[in-house]
């Protein structure tokens, strides 16, 4: 994991591979590239002429946007790295937060390779000095793990050309901000466990499913567990029998990789509220019988992102200590074809006693999540929401950046995305329309896992308001586009798995610890 460093030394005198400085676009009567603040010491090193010198490189300041230079002599840092922020806000120092953290990803996985890198980004005030160690944590991000294998059959003395892939950038040191301010110092502290935690769930949305598979991910939560002081539970097959889990059963019966149940619980003596987080884990969908055609399998490790980015919020609320109770449900299962599989129209019996006609295996999240929301709800917390890449209509219908929400109460949805658009996730209320429901009436059991083609999404959603408990506040996000990013990197967003909605699950657990659930 990258390092970071509060610095109070000047840009000019910082010993590093680079200095990152921010430009943004004119507009209005000042067009042209403006040096943004945090620059002041680059520029006078350059006599004043920095904007010049980029302008003429052809930088313009457009957001993404990134020029390399020689540094001038009076610098220490051998590069200067010009990052775009995009337009200049209103007030010339108030910088979006997330265009300084995309600014500052940008930069961060520019300089892949290097031990140390000062950022001069914006950082007067707390807000913009958290932003932009966030984004250059995570902009530094690399899934590195199986590559750079020796090869076996070179000869031992011979050194390789390729030594492998780059390692991410060693060590970020924040530059311009108030290091010794205890508010400004807890800020970064934040974002360092942040984007710590959610570092920990890309790694393990990009673990290849022959090795991350139910049990090994119950062990990783074990073990995070012990490392934080968080209360771990996991049941197993006979356990899942025991208890009626029928949905984690009837998923999971498929694979020689049995399914999981795990709870963490992370408790504070002084909470006065609990929020229960349920998350879709299957490790690998093969979509069972109903079997995915060619060009949707391979991608298909990342189906359990919900239960990493679930997993990751609640570890990341044990180390910020956060004034709340908060408990994390695992749903894990290998969605597999094989002579023991849950065929189409099979009927499962559910944890709640409802049964359930599966009419596609492959819609086998909303199952494995039944069970777990159900038993969240026994529970009583103040509030659920489940994180789940739950339908390909959520994508047709919001894109590959946006998550969807659905919610059985309109504050608590409006409240969700609000947290959302604050934290840089982009996301969207979703309805739950009463009409949907009568697609899944069947003439076998209660319900059928499957209703109207059209609004696919919604429908799941209702689906699973049917086994949230009586009186509860709860909402679904359905993150099926952002969780996983197939193009080209971009700002602080790796290719792979994006760690997307621990951002906004982390803030719901602050805004609960401080009363305001929404």
């Amino acid at each position: 994991m990258t390092a970071l460093t509060l610095s109070t030394a000047g840009a000019a005198t910082l010993r590093a591979d680079a200095l990152v400085v921010g430009v943004a676009k004119g507009t209005g009567p000042k067009p042209g590239l403006v040096l943004a603040p945090g620059s002041e010491a680059v520029d006078k090193a350059f006599d004043g002429k920095l904007a010049a010198v980029l302008e003429t490189l052809g930088a313009t300041g457009a957001e993404g946007e990134l020029t390399k230079l020689p540094a001038a002599s009076g610098l220490k840092a051998p590069v200067v790295v010009a990052v775009g922020l995009g337009p200049v806000p209103d007030k010339e120092d108030a910088y979006d937060a997330e265009a300084l953290r995309r600014a500052a990803g940008t930069a961060a996985r520019a300089l892949s390779g290097a031990k140390k890198a000062g950022f001069a980004l914006p950082a007067g005030t707390v807000e913009d000095a958290a932003a932009v160690a966030e984004g250059a944590l995570l902009g530094a991000y690399a899934f590195t793990a199986y590559q750079g294998g020796e090869d076996k059959l070179a000869p031992k003395d011979a050194k390789s050309k390729d030594s492998g892939p780059k390692q991410p950038l060693a060590e970020v040191v924040l530059l311009g901000g108030k290091a010794r301010d205890k508010a400004y110092k807890a800020a970064v502290e934040r974002a360092l466990a942040l984007a710590e935690e959610i570092n920990r769930a890309r790694d393990l949305i990009n673990t290849p499913p022959n090795d991350l598979y139910p049990e090994s991910f119950a062990a990783v939560a074990t073990a995070a567990g012990k490392e934080h002081g968080i209360k771990v539970q996991v049941l197993d097959e006979k356990a899942l029998v025991k208890g009626g889990y029928g949905g984690l059963l009837g998923v999971g019966q498929g694979s020689a990789n049995g399914p999981r149940l795990v709870k963490l619980a992370y408790t504070h003596p002084k909470a006065e509220k609990t929020l229960a987080l349920v998350g879709k884990g299957i490790t690998y969908d093969s979509g069972g019988i109903s079997l995915k055609p060619a060009g949707h399998n391979e991608t298909m490790k990342c189906d359990m992102s919900g239960a990493a980015a679930v997993f990751a919020a609640v570890v990341a609320a044990a180390r910020l200590g956060l004034k709340v109770n908060v408990t994390g449900w695992l749903a894990l299962a290998e969605n597999m074809p094989s002579g023991n599989a849950t065929r189409p129209g099979d009927v499962l019996r559910m944890y709640s006693g409802k049964t359930v006609e599966v009419l596609n295996t492959d819609a086998e999240g909303r199952l494995v999540l039944a069970d777990a929301l159900t038993r969240a709800s026994e529970e009583k917390p103040d509030a659920i929401v489940d994180v789940a890449t739950l339908t390909g209509a959520m994508v047709l219908a919001l894109g590959n950046r946006t998550f969807g929400i659905m919610a059985n109460d309109d504050a608590f949805r409006t409240s969700i995305h609000e947290i959302a658009e604050e934290v840089g996730e982009a996301s969207w209320p979703m309805p739950l329309p009463a009409d949907l429901r009568k697609g899944m009436d069947s003439p076998t059991a209660d319900i059928a896992n499957m209703g109207e083609r059209m609004g696919g999404g919604l429908v799941a959603g209702l689906f699973l308001k049917e086994f949230v408990g009586e009186g509860i506040a709860w909402a679904h996000l359905d993150i099926a586009g952002p969780a996983f990013h197939e193009g080209a990197p971009y700002g602080y967003t790796p290719k792979g798995g994006t760690g997307s909605a621990v951002r906004t699950l982390v803030r719901l657990a602050e805004r609960t610890a401080d009363g305001d659930l929404g």
